[in-house]
C-alpha cells in the first residue's frame, strides 16, 4: 500500500490548525475576573443600570458593585480590587446581559451538512450560551457533545438533550426495534431514555393513551418535555390535552388553534390535501388561526387561563415560519453569502424531499394568508405573556432559510413585533429559558451566586435589537459615512471569555474554504450562472 506523504502532511496541518483555531480568541477561566464599568441589562425585567463592576471568582459571581454615575468620573479607590493572577476586562460604555438561552435547537443535521463546530460558533457568536436540543442525530451523539461542552473541551453552549420520542440508535434500542404501540412500551422507552442520561423528550404526538402514559412516566422522573403537535395526531390530542398531562412546553403553535376550535374538531383541509406534500402542509397551516376562536372571546380566554394555571411554557419560534409570509426577505438575508454553508443553502432550495423546502409554487396569496396568521398568533402569545404566562425564545434554525445564531436574534425582533417590550424580550431569552430548563438558580439573571454567563455588546440592544446580529446594524455618522455598529463583543460561558467576532471570522473562513473546495457560489433559486 502506497502512502501519500503530501496527504498526510495536509492532514497533520489541518489537525494542528483546528487545535489552534479552537483556542483562538478564547481566554480563561480565571481565579478572578472583574468586568469594569459595564451597564447591566438584567434578565429580570429591571431597567439598565451602570456603571457597575462585576466580580467573578472561580466561575461564580461574588459581587455586583455600583461604582458611579453616568457622566461622572469613577472614584478608582471605591472599585473592587484585582487579586494577583486575576483578569480585568474594561467594558466602559458597553452593555452586559445574561447569556442567551435558545429553547428550540437542532445541532446541525446530516441532510444540511451542518457540523457541530460550525453551528456552535454561530450560536456563541450571538451570545447563545445554553441550548435545548429538541431532537438530533441520536442521544449518544448529543450526550457526547453535551459532556465535551460541560468540560469546555469544545467551544459550545451548554447543551440540554431532549430525545425524539421513540428514537433509537445503535447503542440505544430499549424496545429491540419494536415500535411504541402500547402504554407500557411508552413507559419503558421513557425510563430507558432517563437512564441513558437525557434531559427530556421531544414529542410529535401519538395516540391519546400513549401520550398520556409517556408524559406521566416522564413527569414522575422529573424530566422536561416538548411537543410539536403534528397534524397526524392533533385531532385527538391538542395542546390543552398535553398541558393537562404534564407537558413542559409547546413548540411553534401547532395544537394551540385546535384547542381553540369552537365550531369544528378538525382543520378545514381541502379534500385533495396530502400531508406528504409540504406545500399543502404549510399553505394550509397559514389558514389555521382564522379557524380558531376569536381573540379575547370566552373560549379563547378560558384556554389561555387554563394553560397559565398549569405553568405551561409557550416556545413560539416565530422566525422559522417567516419565509411563509415573506419569502424574498428570508432567502436574501445578508448573512447567507458569508456564513451559510453550501450544503445548507442547497438544502433550503425548493424540493419535494427536504423538510421545510416547500416552495413548489409559493406566491402572494400564500404570503398574505400567513401575514394574517401571524397577527392572530402573535396576539395570543403577547397576551399570554401579559397575563403572567411564560414565553421563551427559540429559533429552530437549519430549515427554511433560517441560519443558526442570526435566526435567534431575528426571533427577538419578532417578539418585539408581537408587542413585547425590549426588556420583556431579554427576560424571555434569559430568565424564562433558564426557568424552563430548571436552572434559573445558576443562570438567567446576573446575581451573586450564579455562574459567569454573560453577553457583552458595545451598543444598547434595547434601543435597537439589530446590534446583536453578527453583521451589526447600519448607521450613518455625522460625516455622512455609512458604518456598521454592534455585534456581540464577548460571550462569556463558565467564566471563559470568547471573542464573538473571532468566532464569526472562524465561521466565515469555514464557508470560504468549503466554497473553494466545491467551486461553489450562492445563487438564488432558479438562477443559472
Amino acid at each position: 500500500m502506497k502512502i501519500n506523504l503530501t496527504y498526510i502532511l495536509i492532514l497533520l496541518f489541518l489537525v494542528d490548525f483546528s487545535a489552534k483555531a479552537q483556542n483562538q480568541g478564547t481566554e480563561g477561566p480565571f481565579s478572578q475576573l472583574i468586568i469594569r464599568g459595564i451597564t447591566l441589562i438584567n434578565g429580570n425585567g429591571a431597567p439598565p443600570r451602570g456603571p457597575i463592576d462585576i466580580v467573578v471568582e472561580n466561575n461564580k459571581i461574588v459581587k455586583i458593585q455600583v461604582v458611579g454615575y453616568p457622566g461622572v468620573q469613577i472614584d478608582e479607590s471605591k472599585r473592587p480590587q484585582l487579586i494577583p493572577g486575576g483578569k480585568e476586562l474594561d467594558c466602559t460604555g458597553k452593555f452586559l446581559l445574561p447569556g442567551f438561552v435558545d429553547a428550540h435547537t437542532h445541532i446541525g443535521g446530516v441532510s444540511q451538512g451542518a457540523e457541530p463546530e460550525y453551528v456552535f460558533k454561530l450560536w456563541m457568536a450571538h451570545g447563545v450560551t445554553t441550548v435545548r436540543e429538541v431532537g438530533g442525530r441520536g442521544i449518544d451523539w448529543s450526550l457526547d457533545l453535551k459532556q465535551k461542552s460541560k468540560k469546555n473541551e469544545i467551544i459550545a453552549p451548554r447543551i440540554y438533550t431532549y430525545t425524539v420520542f421513540g428514537q433509537k440508535t445503535k447503542d440505544f434500542n430499549p424496545l429491540n426495534d419494536a415500535p411504541i404501540s402500547t402504554p407500557e412500551q411508552a413507559r419503558k422507552w421513557v425510563r430507558a431514555n432517563a437512564e441513558k442520561g437525557a434531559d427530556g423528550i421531544k414529542f410529535f404526538g401519538a395516540s391519546p393513551e400513549i401520550m398520556a402514559a409517556a408524559l406521566d412516566e416522564n413527569r414522575k422522573l422529573g424530566l422536561g418535555s416538548a411537543c410539536h403537535h403534528a397534524q397526524m395526531d392533533v385531532a385527538r390530542w391538542n395542546v390543552l390535552n398535553s398541558a393537562k398531562a404534564g407537558l413542559t412546553s409547546m413548540e411553534h403553535w401547532y395544537g394551540l388553534p385546535e384547542a381553540l376550535f369552537e365550531d369544528r374538531t378538525v382543520q378545514d383541509y381541502p379534500l385533495d390535501y396530502n400531508y406528504q406534500n409540504e406545500q399543502h402542509r404549510f399553505e394550509q397551516a397559514g389558514r389555521l388561526w382564522k379557524q380558531a376562536a376569536k381573540p379575547y372571546s370566552e373560549h379563547w380566554n378560558n384556554v389561555m387561563n387554563e394553560l397559565i394555571s398549569l405553568d405551561f411554557t409557550l416556545d413560539p419560534t416565530f422566525n422559522i415560519y417567516e419565509a411563509s409570509r415573506d419569502l424574498h426577505r428570508a432567502r436574501r438575508a445578508e448573512w447567507h453569502e458569508d456564513y451559510t454553508m453550501p450544503s445548507l443553502w442547497d438544502f433550503y432550495q425548493p424540493s419535494k424531499i427536504s423538510h421545510g423546502s416547500y416552495w413548489h409554487n409559493w406566491g402572494t396569496e400564500q404570503e398574505v394568508a400567513w401575514k394574517e396568521n401571524y397577527k392572530l398568533w402573535m396576539t395570543f402569545i403577547n397576551e399570554y405573556k401579559n397575563r403572567g404566562g411564560r414565553v421563551t425564545t427559540g429559533s429552530d434554525s437549519g430549515f427554511i432559510f433560517q441560519l443558526y445564531g442570526f435566526a435567534y436574534i431575528r426571533e427577538m425582533e419578532l417578539l418585539r413585533e408581537a408587542g413585547f417590550h425590549p426588556l420583556e424580550i431579554i427576560r424571555s431569552a434569559t430568565l424564562n429559558g433558564a426557568q424552563l430548563l430548571g436552572i434559573d438558580d445558576k443562570i438567567g439573571t446576573v446575581a451573586v451566586g450564579k455562574l459567569a454567563d454573560f453577553v457583552i455588546v458595545d451598543e444598547n440592544p434595547l434601543k435597537n435589537l439589530k446590534v446583536l446580529y453578527g453583521t451589526g446594524a447600519v448607521r450613518l455618522t455625522k460625516d455622512n459615512e455609512v458604518v456598521r455598529v454592534g455585534g456581540v463583543t464577548y460571550t462569556i460561558k463558565d467564566g471563559i471569555i470568547y471573542d464573538a467576532k473571532q468566532l464569526l471570522r472562524d465561521v466565515k473562513e469555514m464557508v470560504v474554504l468549503e466554497k473553494q473546495k466545491l467551486g461553489y457560489k450562492i445563487l438564488q433559486p432558479g438562477i443559472k450562472e
